[in-house]
């Protein structure tokens, strides 16, 4: 038996730099949305406003986002995350302008608000081609057979950088004030097209260049419809986020349940990025091909435990060591599910696919908070959680009865067979 090498991925030279990029950019970006939250709450002084700015970025990201698909999948992925990243500096360079105090001293506080939410809508714009584009590209640099280490370190990478930029932002705000925090951003993204240019220029493996933009999103939403691994896949994930979504009620915890005040609250806010973070480490050295699908939904029906557990304690640290197991549960369910959609996508298909999943993901991270705030205004906050973990287990036991090919996945012999074809 062929032993495991955990750093298998990390030979290629152009995952490495990928990696870089990778984290620049998640970075950038977190950092960039928590400064434009402390911009538009000191502005306004009014909490719908900052749902107003992820409503801004979500709205145009799913909307646009099986266009973005098809046009990632007709063009070149180096030449297309370019484009991104020059849009991303464009807008990074707008908001710093708008929160220049000669700008507020100059303009009423309505019109630069409508400026900055402008520009994060245009940001939603970029995330709706960024994303299948990143997932394009790194299926071009690295051989089928590291599909699994290399959406491991790629999942780490992007967990780092979510977890980092708002820590960062925070301290940079108070350090170096808003204009140095976004001229800092500013900079991340010189730094990103500098690591772009030392990826080379990859093939188009489409072979319907050219194809009516209708007859592709027809073939790609069909192709996700008719692929129950996939369809199971996504459909999974966005059941946990929408009835899981306990994250967006953590300051009512906080406050009313477990009266532990803002640093309790950062810790409880931290707990499930630190558990997904140790997964995805350990996922390194552990690989979680073999029984795949099995180990899928375990992971989600336990992920769903975690959320009920969370729920009904009022002892604090009960809740950071619920909320830490679920994201360890959640990194394992990160790794299997990016896999599966690596290994199961046809190259000419990816863009697409990686666009479905965007909009069941990224919409279904904004209708959980919903989901949330609207069962705890209507039940309670304890048993809106309880509901939300309740309902993520039937659905992985409805799941796994009904769909007995998707809980015998094993992807390690998918790999076996990419490896044999190499």
């Amino acid at each position: 038996m062929k032993k495991n090498d955990p750093y298998s991925a990390l030979r290629y030279q152009e995952f490495n730099v990928f990696l870089i990029l990778r984290f620049i950019m998640v970075f950038a970006w977190s950092m960039q949305f928590i400064v434009i939250e402390w911009v538009v709450y000191s502005l306004t002084k009014d909490p719908l406003s900052l749902g107003i700015i992820g409503l801004m970025e979500v709205i145009p990201a799913v909307v646009m986002a099986l266009f973005a698909g098809h046009i990632v999948d007709q063009n070149e992925k180096k030449g297309l995350l370019l484009k991104c990243i020059l849009a991303f500096s464009v807008i990074s360079f707008g908001l710093y302008i708008l929160t220049l105090p000669e700008i507020s001293n100059h303009y009423t506080t309505k019109i630069i608000l409508y400026g900055i939410y402008t520009l994060v809508f245009l940001g939603g714009l970029v995330r709706a081609f960024l994303g299948p584009t990143i997932f394009s590209l790194l299926s071009l640099i690295v051989p089928k057979k590291e599909y699994s280490n290399a959406t491991t370190w790629s999942s780490s990478v992007w967990q780092i950088g979510s977890v980092l930029g708002p820590a960062f932002a925070g301290f940079s705000i108070s350090w170096i004030g808003i204009h140095g925090s976004m001229s800092f951003v500013f900079g991340c993204s010189v730094l990103s097209l500098i690591a772009l240019s030392q990826i080379e220029t990859k093939p188009i493996l489409n072979p319907k260049i050219g194809e009516p933009i209708m007859d592709s999103l027809k073939e790609g939403v069909k192709f996700v419809y008719n692929n129950k691994t996939i369809l199971g896949a996504l459909s999974l994930d966005m059941v946990a986020v929408l009835f899981g979504g306990a994250v967006a009620l953590l300051p009512i915890f906080a406050q009313d349940i477990l009266k532990v005040g803002p640093e309790g609250f950062g810790i409880l806010r931290a707990a499930p990025a630190i558990g997904a973070f140790i997964t995805l480490l350990i996922t390194a050295y552990v690989p979680l091909n073999k029984n795949a699908g099995m180990k899928l939904l375990t992971a989600i029906f336990l992920f769903g435990i975690c959320i009920i557990v969370f729920g009904l304690s009022t002892i604090f640290w009960l809740s950071v060591f619920a909320l830490f197991m679920s994201g360890v549960v959640d990194g394992i369910s990160v790794v299997i599910r990016q896999t599966i959609l690596q290994l199961k996508t046809p190259d000419h298909m990816r863009g697409r696919v990686a666009a479905v999943n965007s909009i069941f993901v990224g919409s279904s991270n904004e209708l959980g908070a919903f989901e949330s705030g609207l069962t705890a205004k209507l039940m309670g906050t304890v048993t809106a959680v309880v509901f939300g973990g309740s309902m993520t287990l039937l659905v992985v036991i409805f799941t796994g009865i009904k769909l007995p090919a998707f809980r015998n996945l094993d992807l390690q012999k998918d790999l076996d067979e990419h490896e044999n074809q190499e």
